[in-house]
């Protein structure tokens, strides 16, 4: 069973939508406690501001089981965008700690003054596969669609599994184990968030 996190933020029905094309059809929009340690994978959306995403999971009221099914069970979790975010320490958009499951913090894009982009970063960018694991199986040469202001800077780079480039270079995937983050939107990247969703899905709990 695939859970989708539900604490009103993200694009929760897209994510929905992608999944039954792919042929899940244990689908479940849920944040109760019982439901968080019944699934098999999960998958934590969002989009927004870090300390208003912080603020309404901390809302629903089982953030303790989704720590303990995440790192002492070790049920597969995919975060997206901002979701991927909260995966870390804390982000400079805020004030609130983050989840802090990877090690890493998350930064305002800050170019030089011969290099002005604007912000945010929207649209499809291609994205280089850093290190191969079970979400980069079958992409080849990936392009996914970004909609973000600040992105994700690991202290260890073991965590980074794909980078891109706005500007410089970006992390735009991270890993820990169990533990996978996307500063892309899948739900929105078509052939290849279908291929990288189907290897969510096909994830089972042993370590990667």
């Amino acid at each position: 069973m695939t859970l989708i996190f539900d604490y009103d933020i993200g694009n929760i029905m897209s994510i929905a939508s992608m999944l039954k094309k792919i042929g899940e059809t244990e689908i479940i929009i849920s944040s109760s406690k019982e439901d968080i340690e019944n699934a098999t994978r999960i998958i934590l959306p969002g989009v927004g501001h870090f300390d208003h995403g912080m603020r309404k999971l901390v809302s629903t009221g089982s953030l303790d089981t989704l720590n303990k099914v995440v790192q002492v069970k070790q049920t597969p979790i995919l975060g997206i965008c901002l979701g991927a975010q909260l995966l870390c320490n804390r982000s400079e958009e805020g004030m609130i700690n983050g989840l802090g499951w990877i090690d890493a913090d998350v930064v305002r894009f800050n170019f030089d003054n011969n290099n002005q982009l604007p912000i945010p970063n929207m649209g499809w960018c291609e994205t280089n596969l850093v290190r191969q694991n079970t979400l980069t199986q079958n992409l080849i040469e990936p392009r996914f669609y970004y909609v973000h202001s600040y992105h994700i800077k690991c202290n260890n780079p073991d965590n980074i599994f794909m980078e891109s480039n706005y500007g410089y270079n970006f992390t735009s995937g991270i890993y820990s184990n169990n533990i996978y983050g996307v500063q892309f939107h899948p739900e929105k990247s078509h052939n290849f968030g279908l291929t990288l969703l189907r290897n969510f899905v096909n994830i089972s709990n042993e370590k990667i």
